[in-house]
């Protein structure tokens, strides 16, 4: 069984500012890290390779530096990683993206069949969650999405038993392979590498393709390939009123802070209509 995950660096969306001037993402002295939703990919698939065997092959495209989250995934325990880079692949939107991506995981399968591919639900820095299913879509592979639990793989006849996160119910799904799943946030908690397994992916040699070894058309991928751009880019403005409850600590919290604004505004006398 071979099976590709797909991770991705993005800048820590909690330290970045935006240019009032320019409208555009301050990315200056800004930490990149792996893409929270991927980590539990990554763990998802090493959980299949603990109990059933298999290959787990980690995939990225970015600058040079993004070589990092593949080396992180390896230290978790994944057999090898490889990345593209290169600077025609640079402004891509999820069109190009899952383009680029899509054909790099048809190269892997020449080699050896690619059974499963898993992604995270979406990326922070985008939030769209189309790059896995445009993954899927251009290699032809059954896709699910939204998956919280991996609740069977039969290796035999190659399916697998799914369950799928849908707002406040759940939906199980029968998948058979080839197929791309993507893996919601909470599905798991990342292993820690090992000490050995942390030096040995600071040692191992990452590939790294660009588009001479892909040889796609310039004018489909990249900034000159993509379909949508990027106009503007603003924090929303607070309306007088709102509350905002941001450390997902569930419904108490938010009757907590309701309550107290409550109270605030009855000794001010400020009402909110």
């Amino acid at each position: 069984m071979h099976i590709v995950v797909c991770v991705k660096m993005v800048p820590d969306t909690t330290q970045v500012k935006i240019d009032p001037v320019t409208n555009t993402l301050v990315r200056d002295g800004v930490p990149f890290i792996t893409n929270p939703f991927d980590g539990p990919a990554v763990e998802e698939a090493l959980k299949i390779k603990d109990k059933n065997g298999a290959k787990v092959t980690i995939i990225s495209m970015g600058p040079p530096m993004a070589d990092t989250v593949i080396r992180r995934a390896i230290a978790m325990g994944a057999d090898e990683g490889i990345l593209l880079s290169d600077r025609v692949f640079g402004g891509a939107d999820t069109l190009a993206t899952s383009k680029v991506l899509a054909h790099a995981i048809s190269e892997i399968s020449r080699k050896e069949f690619v059974d499963l591919i898993f992604c995270g639900k979406q990326t922070i820095d985008g939030d769209t969650a189309q790059v896995g299913p445009g993954i899927a879509t251009r290699l032809g592979y059954n896709q699910v999405t939204l998956v919280d639990r991996i609740m069977s793989v039969d290796v035999e006849n190659k399916k697998m038993v799914v369950r799928r996160k849908i707002d406040d119910w759940h939906e199980v799904v029968e998948a058979r392979w080839p197929a791309l799943i993507t893996i919601e946030r909470d599905a798991n908690r990342p292993r820690y590498p090992s000490v050995p397994r942390r030096l040995y992916a600071e040692e191992i040699p990452v590939q790294v393709w660009n588009n001479y070894s892909l040889k796609l058309d310039p004018d489909t991928i990249g900034l000159k390939g993509s379909a949508t751009t990027v106009k503007r880019i603003f924090a929303p403005e607070t309306k007088q009123g709102e509350i905002h409850v941001g450390n997902g600590n569930g419904c108490q919290e938010l009757v907590t802070v309701i309550l107290k604004k409550l109270e605030e505004w009855k000794v001010t006398g400020v009402h909110h209509g």
